[in-house]
């Protein structure tokens, strides 16, 4: 534990639960869901409505062997691949072969894909896979029927449920276990202003933290809470550092700021060309699957163009598809090209790379476990050594669907795990003796952590860039410190602008720090001054925790393996059967 807690009022109201689960995406709903189903009093937070998480969002789809010839063998070699040496093979094994089967549960839940003629589901492939295994719902609104399938599940179980409403704070036992948080809640339901719900287990399934740059295709909620809370309790997070940039953004400006239109990956896996302004497709030659391949090559490959050229983007060309097959496989892309004024079926598209996925986030085992006792994290906030260092193609969804069953199992009992147990006994302190409260940065801050990472730390990194962001962060830390001591400002009160604002700092520090130790280029950490590769230094994990001063300190794994989350605890060496065993090293990228 750090001692170190948000500046905010102390709760104003309690509740009891088995479970707490914070977040509301495919991973956050999933888990209340089984555990719900288990007989454990389960309570949902979310910081906006049940569907305004990431999840929704999602266009191109779900990846899993589900197709005639395919293999959960020739998944795991596209995701080993994709994550560039640094997936933990033993996480992608349980994603790949449980996957299939949760993805067949999910339909039972109420999820309706598309399908063929003959009644199949419908798959299509997308960057780093080598054959169709990507299942996709209303043509390009895959998430958005997901998270409406799952919200009417958990409505339908009546599971309690907490909407618009930040986490502030893990709430901890004397013996530094989760106990539960403390939350605000803004202004709308049944509860109001600062609370806390009191759990054994905590799940945090808050999402991504694309917020901490100028443009990404994340949320405005993505603000990267649930990493800087793991933090503040004390937790450790790992691969921060890589950080995916979607190839293909509808480039809107480069003065556009906030939440950016996606051109899913599907529409290249449906035959789109990526080409510069004279209609010249560059990707060929450049990778045996050219616009097919990891997204991280796809994005190098689209800033170099730029760089070369001095332009602000390059094209997606789709206008060999046609209107009928634009109006049904890509009605949502279709939609949001022409509100700007884009019209794909006779236009190419404008794109650029935007932020849009954290391969890292607060480091779990394979039973979801994070490094403190009862929290336990899922989806893009965990760090289960799925991704490596780039995130295969709709690998995110199912990532979530898994680990969201292996968490309710762990925590049910139907592991070897300790059942969490239930509610009630001492409660949890809220402001223990010795913590203290973090000053709060103002909200005219977000904007100016955000161009600081942008410049500093986003498609293309350096020393020189990185340092820079450092020292500027640093700043802006020890001006809202000053601020504090000179007995604050207005607009530095407690609020959810200013939490947000505090916790992107925070997040946005602990990524710097790993991107500047890390002296390699590797997946979608990209240093213009360290453009190769390094396996025999660098094939390696950084773990990053903070000290009492919130200062990263960043440690090194021996291997690309990952240390156990708990003290004397064995490795995760349990592997699916049916699987033989990979090569250790995953195939270098053509």
């Amino acid at each position: 534990m750090t001692g170190i807690r948000l500046t905010a009022p102390a709760p104003g109201w309690a509740i009891d639960a088995d479970v707490v689960v914070v977040g509301s995406g495919v991973a956050g709903l999933t888990t209340a869901l089984r555990c719900a189903a288990a007989g454990l009093a389960t309570v949902v937070v979310t910081k906006a409505r049940l569907d305004d998480g990431s999840t929704r969002w999602a266009q191109g789809g779900i990846a899993a062997a589900l197709g005639e010839g395919d293999t959960p063998e020739q998944h795991l070699d596209d995701t080993l691949v994709a994550g560039a040496g640094l997936c933990d093979e033993t996480a992608v094994r349980a994603l790949v072969t449980e996957g299939p089967d949760a993805v067949r549960r999910l339909i039972g839940t109420g999820a309706h894909f598309d399908t063929t003629d003959t009644g199949a589901i419908a798959l299509t492939r997308e960057g780093g896979h080598h054959r169709r295994r990507i299942a996709h719902a209303g043509g390009d609104a895959t998430g958005a029927e997901i998270s409406r399938a799952l919200v009417e599940a958990v409505r339908s179980a009546a599971l309690r449920t907490i909407e618009n409403a930040l986490v502030l704070d893990l709430l901890t036992d004397a013996d530094g276990r989760a106990r539960g948080v403390t939350l605000h809640v803004m202004g709308e339901g049944q509860h109001d202003g600062v609370g806390a719900v009191r759990a054994p287990a905590v799940v945090l399934a808050t999402g991504g933290m694309g917020q901490v740059f100028s443009a990404t295709t994340n949320p405005p909620v993505s603000t990267g809470d649930g990493v800087a809370l793991a933090l503040r309790a004390g937790a450790e997070v790992s691969d921060l550092e890589f950080v995916q940039f979607h190839p293909t953004v509808l480039f809107l400006g480069a003065d556009s700021e906030g939440q950016q239109p996606l051109v899913s990956e599907a529409v290249r896996g449906e035959g789109a060309h990526l080409v510069d302004a004279s209609g010249t497709r560059f990707m060929l030659g450049q990778h045996e699957l050219a616009e097919l391949a990891p997204r991280d090559i796809v994005a190098k490959a689209i800033t170099r163009q730029m760089h070369l050229q001095g332009a602000e983007h390059m094209y997606l060309d789709a206008r060999h598809f046609g209107a009928a097959m634009w109006e049904q496989r890509f009605p949502t892309i279709l939609a949001a090209c022409r509100t700007h004024g884009i019209d794909p079926v006779t236009q190419p598209i404008p794109v650029a790379p935007a932020a849009h996925y954290a391969s890292g986030g607060v480091r779990t085992d394979l039973r979801g476990r994070t490094t403190v006792p009862g929290l336990y994290a899922c989806g893009e906030v965990a760090c289960t050594g799925v991704h490596g260092a780039n995130r295969l193609a709709s690998n995110s969804l199912l990532e979530g669907l898994v680990f969201a069953e292996r968490i309710a199992a762990d925590i049910t009992g139907l592991t070897d795990g300790p059942r969490a147990g239930a509610a009630g006994g001492e409660a949890p302190e809220v402001h223990p003796a010795g913590s203290r409260a973090l000053p709060l940065l103002t909200a005219e801050s977000r904007t100016a952590i955000q161009r600081i990472m942008t410049k500093g730390a986003g498609v293309i990194r350096s020393a020189a860039s990185l340092a820079t962001a450092a020292g500027e962060l640093e700043a802006l830390g020890r001006t809202a410190a000053a601020t504090a001591e000179e007995g604050g400002r207005k607009d530095a009160v407690p609020g959810v602008e200013a939490w947000e604002a505090t916790n992107l700092l925070l997040v946005s520090k602990v990524l710097v720090a790993a991107a500047r130790q890390r002296e390699e280029t590797r997946g979608c950490h990209w240093r213009e001054d360290r453009p190769d590769r390094d396996d025999d230094t660098w094939r390696r994990h950084l773990v990053v925790r903070v000290d009492q001063d919130l200062l990263p300190v960043v440690r090194t794994t021996d291997s690309s393996a990952f240390p156990p989350v708990r003290p004397g605890d064995p490795a995760d060496s349990a592997l699916p059967a049916g699987l033989p065993n990979h090569p250790a090293d995953a195939p270098e990228e053509p």
